[in-house]
């Protein structure tokens, strides 16, 4: 019934999907072909786990895992080499979720799992539904389809893996022959997954739906007390230990295996390689100190009290929430990410940054804002009745050269 099951996804939603792709052509059509071998390399999978019982040697399982994982790491580096394309919200939307398929090494709750990748495409699919419903009905049918297949995936795994993958063969245990010597091995499955925010918005991607809580979303955080902080207890720098510690790294899914740091050294406080840890809170912050994060992937982190500057760098889907900042706040690197204010920012830098939402308060109002070489920027600035209205920030220019031989530069509209 499993095989059954997934088949039926294969032949319904995910042909739809497919047939819309090759329709809308181009960069969509190629790109569906690799989704397409991902879903088949995941059938041939479900296969096994039916004609045998667990592998007993855990790198016996992740050489059955590996081609799921080299298929979807294969869409993600398509997004990465098509960054100009036409069509790049599309593909990224199936590159945020794609990650989905890796619900076979995710326990004891592969489902949730599931539901909020299909979340994390939902950013994209939002856009590509902006750009193109008053254009090209196919892309909305485009949209519908990925959503549904994903949909019917999670369906899929609640009714037949509730609480992990089912090995239901009655066989020997499956067992693979060893990798060539030059080839790594897959990274282990995700033990002891727990869903992050339950409290998911349909408009935006589930992942910072908290963040639209307002002063709300420090409720029931952790506070990192004075034995966690490195300046006032020295052995934690022996014995590296760190007060957050996420779930290790899952097929397919682009998180850090390093371990994640949550420390403050001195005036600066450091939150590296967090993994889906909505509870980071730096509390107790004085109007010197500098917070830098560094590489973390779906996090939520509040800063409490006045602090001097703020840097997130190289960090995905992850929110920062802030209270003031006397200097200014830096994005680097980044992708799809958020912040909002509280209180006062003088100046707030977009570098190299793929999706950027800026929450104003209106005591910020008078901010400046600086961004190069990023794209998908937009400010929310805060309305009378406590709602937010989008203004995109330009990414688009025109130069010309004057009679004087000097050069003139002016926003150029996208009028799609």
């Amino acid at each position: 019934m499993s095989v059954l099951g997934f088949t039926d996804i294969i032949q319904g939603p995910l042909a739809q999907y497919n047939q819309v792709s090759q329709q809308i052509g181009g960069d969509v059509a190629q790109h569906s072909q690799l989704v397409q071998q991902a879903f088949r390399a995941q059938l041939q999978f479900l296969e096994l786990a039916t004609q045998s019982s667990k592998p007993s040697n855990q790198n016996d399982l992740m050489i059955f895992l590996k081609p799921t994982s080299d298929n979807i790491a294969a869409i993600q580096d398509f997004r990465e080499k098509h960054r100009t394309s036409p069509f790049f919200n599309h593909l990224s939307a199936i590159s945020e979720s794609i990650p989905a398929l890796g619900w076979v090494a995710v326990s004891p709750a592969p489902s949730p799992y599931v539901k909020e990748m299909n979340d994390a495409g939902q950013f994209y699919t939002n856009r590509v539904l902006k750009d193109w419903k008053e254009k090209d009905k196919k892309h909305v049918d485009w949209v519908k389809s990925w959503v549904q297949t994903l949909t019917e995936l999670q369906a899929f795994v609640k009714q037949h893996h509730t609480t992990g993958l089912v090995w239901s063969g009655k066989g020997a245990p499956a067992a693979a022959p060893p990798l060539p010597p030059s080839c790594p091995l897959p990274p282990p499955p995700l033990d002891n997954y727990a869903p992050g925010a339950p409290n998911l918005n349909n408009d935006r991607s589930a992942l910072f739906a908290q963040i639209n809580q307002g002063a709300n979303i420090t409720s029931n955080l952790k506070k990192v007390s004075a034995d966690m902080q490195t300046h006032k207890n020295p052995a934690l720098k022996q014995e590296g230990a760190v007060p957050f510690r996420g779930p290790s790294q899952s097929i397919g899914t682009g998180l850090s295996d390093k371990p994640p740091v949550f420390t403050r050294d001195g005036k600066k406080w450091k939150i590296e390689y967090q993994t889906r840890n909505h509870n980071l809170v730096v509390e107790n912050a004085e109007m010197n100190n500098v917070v830098y994060l560094y590489k973390c992937t779906e996090c939520t982190v509040t800063i409490r009290g006045k602090i001097n500057s703020v840097v997130i760098d190289a960090c995905k889907k992850t929110a920062i929430v802030m209270d003031s900042v006397v200097a200014a706040v830096e994005f680097i690197n980044c992708q799809s990410v958020q912040m909002q204010m509280f209180g006062k920012v003088p100046t707030i830098s977009v570098d190299k940054t793929d999706g950027c939402q800026i929450y104003l308060s209106n005591d910020s109002l008078d901010v400046e804002v600086v961004s190069s070489k990023s794209s998908e920027m937009n400010i929310l600035i805060p309305t009378a009745n406590g709602d937010f209205v989008e203004q995109p920030v330009p990414e688009q220019f025109k130069t010309v050269v004057l009679p004087n031989k000097t050069l003139k530069t002016i926003i150029v509209e996208n009028k799609g």
